[in-house]
């Protein structure tokens, strides 16, 4: 690994961090809902037949409204769940809000063990978590390839997800780091 490529992500990861935190509630909060409404606006959402979201955690934006947008809509919904046969992530389909969540390995909530593996290859549109992204497409993550693992092996439209303050300039990139297809934020849709 390129030394340089990896002290530049982690000062990235630390100024991001930085400015995420001077968001306020109410400033994530609204955010959100933007993020949520822009995408179910689009034709990627709607055509949609099978949806890879993702829990989000405190600095994300949260976009659990969609969980149940995409139920409502009849479409299949998976997320995230950590794996300790492969030590890395795969997708569970969702069915039942009351019963299908549980707290997983990092504090994330994700399905319950009893939740079927959901076949990365059919997932139609998959929204992706980070630190920050940039207008090509290029995603920085918290630093241990999960997400990155995780997308080699998807088909679907990939959608990365972020408070505007999360989009600079460039992304120092690596040959392991994956392209997204699409960039949400609460004033853009960008499909590249």
């Amino acid at each position: 690994m390129n030394e340089s490529v990896t002290k530049q992500k982690t000062a990235l990861r630390e100024r991001l961090r930085a400015v995420l935190s001077e968001l306020t509630r109410a400033q994530r909060e609204d955010a959100a809902v933007e993020i949520c409404a822009r995408l179910i606006e689009q034709p990627a959402w709607k055509n949609a037949r099978s949806v890879l979201l993702f829990a989000p955690l405190a600095d994300e934006p949260n976009v659990r409204p969609l969980v149940h947008a995409a139920l409502d809509a009849g479409k299949l919904m998976a997320l995230p769940r950590f794996s300790t046969a492969t030590g890395g992530y795969e997708a569970a389909v969702v069915r039942d809000l009351a019963k299908d969540f549980v707290e997983g390995k990092f504090g994330i909530l994700e399905p319950a063990p009893t939740c079927e593996v959901a076949d990365l290859k059919r997932l139609d549109l998959i929204l992706v978590p980070g630190v920050a992204f940039d207008w090509q497409g290029h995603r920085l993550g918290r630093g241990k390839g999960f997400y990155d693992r995780l997308l080699v092996e998807v088909s679907g439209k990939t959608c990365g997800v972020a408070f505007d303050q999360q989009i600079i300039s460039a992304i120092p990139v690596e040959p392991h780091d994956v392209r997204l297809n699409c960039i949400l934020t609460p004033s853009h849709w960008l499909e590249l």
